[in-house]
């Protein structure tokens, strides 16, 4: 019996520390979703699911829901279909490889919010180095407005979004490549298989299970992004930049709604978590299958 309980004993600590982090903001969430509440974050009256009615009535919340789920397929889709080809170059013996890894992973290491602040030096609209760039080559004749025109703000939010990602997704499946072994592929050179052919058969299907943990943790990442979005538009222009996130943060720090950003942080959670089940549950049905 006491074999029998002990791992549970020896796990329990960590299972409640993990759960106060966890479950005590969480509770504070809702509690705030449920009430009404001042700027300063006090309680006042009970007002339930009021918050939540105000929000799906109001179309800024609506746009900034759509234009989550555009930016998080979008980016992430982008990321793992970039970074296959490129972890798979850097999978190759060439000279100068250890630079090239180091020069691909180097954007990592530095602050999210610091990137988006040199991207949006780089796409201002009258003195961005984009623009230069493109002038001299003679591909525009006057400045683009990047950042300032709802045209091109949010799909240049959406490449940036890609780029800063692309690091960790390559050092994943970097992860994942190295772990194959090279006796298949002389196995099926052998046997007349082009370079196609092995990453089709070969490299692709030992590459899942890490194309799996990218494509779950670039989800969770994206989805709850704030610099990019944040720094290079706040939203703008005209909340045509918002997603969920950044309403959020409009609304709880901006506007003084705490309630209503509470509602908006409730229903991210339950998205993701949604997300999580589903996604778990088709990955386990597959490795039974």
């Amino acid at each position: 019996m006491q074999r029998a309980t002990a791992p549970y004993f020896l796990i329990l600590p960590s299972f409640v520390l993990a759960a106060a982090i966890i479950l005590w903001p969480l509770k504070e969430i809702v509690s705030l979703s449920l009430h009404d509440v001042n700027r300063f974050g006090m309680l006042r009256d009970f007002v339930g699911l009021e918050h939540f009615r105000v929000l799906f009535a109001d179309p800024d919340f609506i746009a900034a829901t759509w234009r989550t789920l555009i930016w998080t397929v979008c980016v992430v889709l982008g990321t793992l279909i970039v970074s296959v080809p490129i972890a798979l170059i850097l999978n190759e013996d060439f000279y100068g490889r250890g630079i090239a890894r180091i020069l691909i992973m180097l954007p990592w290491a530095i602050s999210l919010s610091m990137t988006a602040v040199v991207w949006r030096w780089a796409l201002n609209g009258e003195s961005g180095m984009l623009n230069s760039a493109l002038r001299d080559l003679g591909l525009i004749n006057s400045n683009i407005q990047w950042l300032a025109e709802a045209s091109t703000a949010f799909p240049m939010q959406i490449l940036i979004g890609i780029l800063v990602s692309m690091p960790f997704t390559v050092t994943i499946f970097l992860g994942g490549l190295s772990s194959v072994p090279d006796d298949l592929y002389e196995a099926a050179a052998t046997e007349g298989a082009g370079r196609w052919d092995q990453f089709r058969l070969i490299t692709l299907p030992l590459l899942r299970p890490f194309i799996n943990i990218a494509f779950v943790l670039n989800t969770i990442y994206v989805f709850n992004s704030f610099p990019i979005i944040w720094v290079t538009t706040q939203g703008g222009p005209a909340n045509s930049t918002h997603i969920l996130v950044t309403y959020l943060y409009e609304l709880g720090f901006r506007l003084g709604r705490l309630g209503d950003a509470a509602a908006v942080s409730l229903i991210m959670f339950v998205i993701l978590l949604v997300f999580t089940l589903i996604y778990v549950r088709l990955a386990m049905r597959e490795e039974k299958a």
